[in-house]
């Protein structure tokens, strides 16, 4: 992929020593339909905002098996398969639906097994990327869960071990099992509960995957920072949230999600804007 491209502007970073990613992702939970559930009122449009983004410069693609479900994993095969090279592509397992909107944590070895076998079929992949555990399941310790996923690592089935949605202590808990590449954790301007994760990322040199990284709460309002740093640039208060995400630590790797390709391209523009440190003092004070 050519570096002049729009995502090339947010830098790279190695993940597990042999993945290059751009930091500026694209999540794909999105393309699929409304309460990330069933299939998207516009497949065609979801394959157009897929191909975009490779067309931009982002190499790294977020879903998981539980988006749809399973809709979203389709969604990408269809849209880049065979894909282009040195495209990434982390899927996550841990999660079940039973409906719109909702969630439920199921962590035991089988059902990992179940779902990691699955991705690789509906991605028509040998081996996926980075799988990472959606979530840890209270009920089944973290040891049992990513014993299942080193497994299937052995098994060539994965290439890196992520986690999603976990703390310090979870996180040192799993590296003792396995080498972990990336953390993705819900983190923004305005919920920055994960710093302590960030930094144990930050200092190891482990990929921080920000999930909902838009965030702004009261922060967004008008005459607030997010509100002057915008109208200063001239931009959206949601790319001054990415360009923040990826000014105040170099392991950041937001993936943004949206299904409209306009939209794709004002947040991956947002790898282009540079806030000066009084500007980021500010947004970090609210």
């Amino acid at each position: 992929m050519p570096s002049e491209l729009p995502a090339a502007a947010a830098g790279s970073m190695t993940l597990g020593g042999d993945l290059v990613v751009r930091r500026m992702g694209f999540g794909a939970m999105r393309i699929t339909g409304q309460g990330i559930w069933g299939d998207p009122p516009d497949r065609a449009k979801a394959h157009a905002v897929l191909r975009r983004a490779v067309e931009l410069g982002v190499n790294l693609i977020d879903t998981a098996d539980s988006y749809g479900p399973e809709v979203s994993e389709k969604i990408i095969a269809e849209a880049l398969h065979p894909y282009p090279a040195g495209l990434v592509i982390a899927t996550k397992g841990g999660l079940t639906r039973s409906g719109p909107g909702q969630w439920h944590r199921n962590g035991r070895p089988a059902h990992l097994r179940k779902v990691c076998e699955e991705s690789l079929r509906r991605l028509r992949v040998g081996r996926i990327d980075i799988y990472q555990l959606h979530a840890v399941d209270p009920s089944v310790p973290i040891e049992e869960s990513l014993g299942e996923l080193v497994k299937l690592r052995s098994e060539g089935k994965i290439r890196h071990i992520g986690l999603s949605n976990v703390s310090v202590d979870q996180l040192q808990r799993a590296r003792k099992l396995v080498p972990i590449v990336s953390v993705q954790n819900r983190y923004n301007l305005a919920d920055r509960a994960s710093e302590d994760v960030l930094k144990v990322c930050e200092r190891d040199g482990l990929g921080f995957l920000p999930w909902y990284p838009v965030g702004a709460g009261d922060l967004a309002r008008p005459g607030g920072p997010m509100d002057r740093a915008a109208k200063a640039h001239g931009v959206t208060q949601a790319q001054v949230a990415l360009a923040w995400l990826l000014l105040h630590s170099p392991v950041t790797l937001p993936i943004p999600g949206t299904s409209s390709t306009a939209h794709l391209e004002e947040n991956v523009a947002a790898a282009e804007l540079t806030l000066d440190d009084a500007e980021m003092i500010a947004l970090e004070r609210g």
